[in-house]
């Protein structure tokens, strides 16, 4: 699965842009002055390094080794500090209450299964209080191919995040279509679900 990762990064350009998720970005008010964010699958570091511009202590974590290279280049010019992790995160140890932020943008790479194993491990490595960030692509994202997974059954939908994360507080939940511009990655109309949630 790296590898495939590797070419998609390989080359100058950013193959999801340098600045933030736009989602992510519309949160910024509900982030913490100071604490510990894990950005999950943080690819080229771009939501990672705007994490921590915002003060936070980040880990960024990611199975290309290509795209941590380009992340660290992109960090030192940003002149910000970020710890950038390799690791493949299904078999990666996420650690009990170490975060006060998990991010994840677009992190669809698991199937039913592993989702929701992953998903348990995002609420066990939140501390009492932590905040979740959390936008993937609906189903409908299908037939805009303007991004993501072609599985379906990699995508999510609102009731299926409501049902994922109900013993945590949902602050809001959304799905919508908007036109996003994320690099050649993502960029166009796209179907979007929206998570944020605290863990209680």
């Amino acid at each position: 699965m790296s590898q495939v990762w590797d070419q998609r990064y390989a080359g100058e350009e950013f193959h999801f842009g340098k600045e933030p998720n736009a989602f992510l970005r519309s949160q910024q008010a509900r982030l913490p002055k100071s604490g510990h964010c894990l950005a999950i699958a943080d690819g080229e570091g771009r939501n990672g390094i705007w994490l921590a511009q915002q003060g936070l202590d980040v880990l960024a974590v990611d199975s290309s080794s290509v795209a941590l290279r380009k992340a660290r280049c992109h960090a030192d010019e940003n002149r910000v500090q970020v710890t950038f992790e390799q690791a493949d995160l299904l078999n990666w140890d996420w650690g009990t209450a170490r975060f006060d932020v998990v991010v994840g943008i677009f992190i669809q790479f698991t199937p039913p299964g592993l989702r929701e194993e992953m998903f348990e491990c995002i609420k066990q490595c939140l501390k009492p209080g932590g905040l979740l960030l959390l936008q993937g692509y609906a189903p409908r994202q299908l037939e805009y191919r303007t991004g993501g997974p072609s599985q379906v059954e990699n995508l999510y939908t609102a009731e299926l995040l409501r049902l994922a994360f109900a013993d945590m507080d949902i602050e809001h939940l959304r799905e919508h279509d908007s036109v996003i511009h994320e690099g050649a990655g993502h960029d166009g109309l796209s179907a979007l679900v929206d998570l944020v949630a605290v863990k209680r």
